[in-house]
């Protein structure tokens, strides 16, 4: 098969099987998936190759947001960037790509789609893809593997599947571009303890597991009982490579930390913390080598884990704050590990499918099926549902009497009843291919699970692992990667019944078949480079419906006018900001994944250049630009209204500054009149 065409005919095929005209209707779908391919054997490399690349996968407006249920909202536009990034490895028998992704969880219909697509143009097996995420709960839905999570994770149900082709086009896309650059370079892997930024949300639950000996649960417990760990993969370029010298190349952090520090009522996409995280990072690696590398960053095990913000004040410059702090330990931990970088690496990787359909039995331990407890409705804490969370059924905290709790439910109350549940979520919309994914990089053992880990939860399973890793080695789980399974706790967690025991669907014996699984797969990548165990052919089920707009070609019309700029004041919540607007083209006539608008600033001479502030350039792929869907220009037939607002602008400095269209498919730019 030609490789060029074998992306477009993978992704074809899953487009044709859900069927992708504008509005297919409300009844439910059968959707193949690719067939799993047996990996083939690669040439023996005994040095370290790598590349990485960075992709756009912002969406136009108009896609439900996913995270808080049917408290999210469609998104109106774009406050910081979603991307997808690569980091790609070649070492020995093994090739594998590391990606994270600004999405709130990986996807079974996503990663299906990539590995069968990056067979064909890489090197790459299925076992070698791993699809991370930072668990933002202000990115896109509707591409998940399972009906329930399309139907009940967003604020409206379905799967789109132009939209889940979308990301798996440009996923596909930047690992070829990370392969086709891969040189020769150099790995190291370290940890450091990094406090103040995350507090326990869930700690009377916490408290309970026997690990933990200090029960106390005041205030300042919160900021105690969190997993601090910080763990960085940095990728150089090795010195002398093609007559150059070593440079940072691209680094991978993993943090346990959820993506809930800006408000659910915000209307933007954004990457909440892991914008700043990553964009810090980035910016203090080049200000000390000159040289800005990929840098990337994905959940560890973050299911109790909130964002220390201050208490009520889910607000942009608070993410920032809490998101920068991350992010310059992340540079101090890239700095620290210079001298451990080797090109000499163990690369391997196991990827396991387990269907709970037809074997939810594994090492003497029985899953029953799914069920969602009663007190999941409520919410989180600090995201919690007005006066729900406060009905004795509903309330966090309130498990069944030990003397009722005989099912396989354990302490569960399930919402609605056995009865009901099947009626509003089928059992065949739930999540039943179970990934467990292990990939092994030098000292680093990488457990990939689909489920938001707590920490209580995360401590075993890495007590569990300890044998089953390299000598002096360290395991490192990632919550919410390759599908989205909800919430792993621990058994004593699970019994108190808060939000996160009520999110685990499969009773208080998941952790104890999870391990088991785990050990085993781990048990075997030692033993081999490349393991890749699927349970047979896979499909999704459920409904399919479509959000993404149609691409448009501009209608012809007058090029748009930028009012004159004004300023709104800061208040408690936000920023004080320049804002301009304008009438154009309906959402989807732009490309919303390319850059839409810039601030200029006007130098000595009378020129204009790109504005700086300390972030670095003033667009809106940086931190403070946004640009936002308006709707519909009742003034101007078939046009639309756009704004762009430069947040925390420089205030009382002398000096003109503008608002610039970028092109985005016009044949020219559009500035807008100078303002001070």
């Amino acid at each position: 098969m030609n490789r060029g065409e074998a992306a477009p005919r993978a992704i074809g095929r899953f487009l044709e099987a859900a069927g992708a005209d504008p509005e297919p209707g409300r009844r439910p779908r059968r959707v193949p998936l690719p067939v799993p391919v047996p990996p083939a054997s690669l040439p023996d490399l005994p040095l370290l190759l790598a590349g990485a690349a960075e992709v756009d996968i912002t969406p136009p407006p108009g896609m439900p947001k996913s995270g808080h249920s049917r408290n999210a909202q469609d998104g109106t536009g774009v406050r910081t960037r979603l991307r997808a990034r690569v980091i790609h490895l070649r070492a020995g028998r093994t090739s594998v790509a590391l990606v994270a992704t600004d999405l709130h969880a990986g996807s079974a219909l996503v990663h299906s789609l990539v590995a069968d697509t990056i067979r064909h143009t890489t090197d790459v097996p299925r076992a070698g893809l791993f699809l991370g995420a930072t668990h933002t709960h202000a990115g896109p839905g509707q591409f998940h593997g399972s009906d329930f999570y399309n139907r009940w994770a967003s604020n409206r149900p379905g799967m789109d599947p132009a939209f889940t082709a979308y990301l798996a086009t440009r996923i596909s896309d930047a690992i070829a571009e990370a392969c086709a650059r891969r040189e020769p370079a150099r790995v190291a892997f370290g940890s450091a303890e990094v406090w103040g930024f995350t507090r326990n949300r869930s700690l009377a639950a916490h408290v309970r597991n026997g690990t933990v000996s200090d029960k106390r649960t005041g205030a300042y417990r919160r900021y105690a009982a969190v997993n601090p760990w910080l763990h960085l993969l940095r990728v150089d370029t090795s010195a002398g490579a093609w007559g150059g010298r070593g440079s940072p190349l691209a680094a991978l952090a993993f943090f346990s930390i959820h993506g809930t520090g800006i408000s659910r009522r915000d209307p933007a996409y954004n990457a909440d913390v892991w914008a700043y995280l990553t964009g810090r990072m980035a910016q203090q690696i080049e200000a000390r080598t000159g040289t800005r590398p990929v840098c990337a960053a994905v959940e560890g095990t973050h299911g109790d884990m909130t964002p220390a913000v201050r208490p009520g004040l889910l607000v942009y410059h608070e993410a920032e704050r809490v998101g920068s702090g991350i992010g310059e330990a992340a540079s101090e931990l890239h700095d620290r590990l210079e001298g451990g970088l080797s090109d000499r690496v163990r690369l391997a990787t196991g990827y396991r499918e387990v269907d709970l359909a037809t074997g939810p039995v594994f090492a003497g331990v029985r899953l029953p099926n799914p069920a969602v407890g009663a007190a999941k409705i409520a919410g989180a804490v600090e995201n919690s549902t007005p006066v729900v969370d406060r009905l004795p059924l509903f309330r966090p905290g309130n498990p069944k009497p030990a003397t009722w709790s005989h099912s396989s439910q354990g302490a569960k109350w399930i919402l609605g009843g056995r009865r009901l549940q099947e009626r509003l979520a089928p059992l065949r919309a739930f999540p039943r291919v179970l990934p467990v994914q292990v990939v092994v990089v030098g000292a680093m053992t990488l457990l990939a699970l689909p489920f938001e880990v707590t920490v209580g939860a995360g401590q075993r399973l890495e007590a569990d692992l300890a044998a089953s890793r390299p000598p002096g080695g360290r395991t490192v789980i990632s919550s919410v990667a390759n599908d989205y399974w909800d919430y792993l706790t621990t058994a004593e967690e699970y019994a108190v019944q808060c939000y996160e025991g009520a999110s685990n669907l499969f009773g208080p014996q998941t952790l104890d078949f999870v391990s088991a699984v785990s050990v085993d797969l781990a048990t075997r990548v030692q033993r081999a480079e490349v393991v890749d165990l699927p349970d047979g052919p896979r499909e999704f089920r459920g409904l399919v419906r479509r959000y993404l707009p149609d691409r448009l070609s501009p209608a012809p019309a007058p090029g748009p006018v930028l009012s004159p700029a004004t300023f709104v004041e800061a208040d408690r919540e936000e920023d004080g900001y320049w804002e301009t607007t304008w009438s154009g083209p309906a959402p989807g006539a732009l490309a919303w994944d390319h850059p839409l608008v810039r601030v200029e600033r006007e130098g000595g001479d009378g020129g204009w250049s790109t504005a700086h502030d300390p972030t670095g350039a003033v667009t809106d792929s940086g931190w403070h630009l946004g640009v936002f869907h308006l709707g519909e220009d009742r003034d101007l037939s078939g046009l639309h209204r756009y704004a762009a607002r430069w947040y925390q602008p420089p205030l009382g400095r002398p000096g003109h500054h503008r608002f610039v269209l970028e092109a985005n498919g016009r044949p020219f730019e559009v500035p807008g009149a100078s303002f001070d």
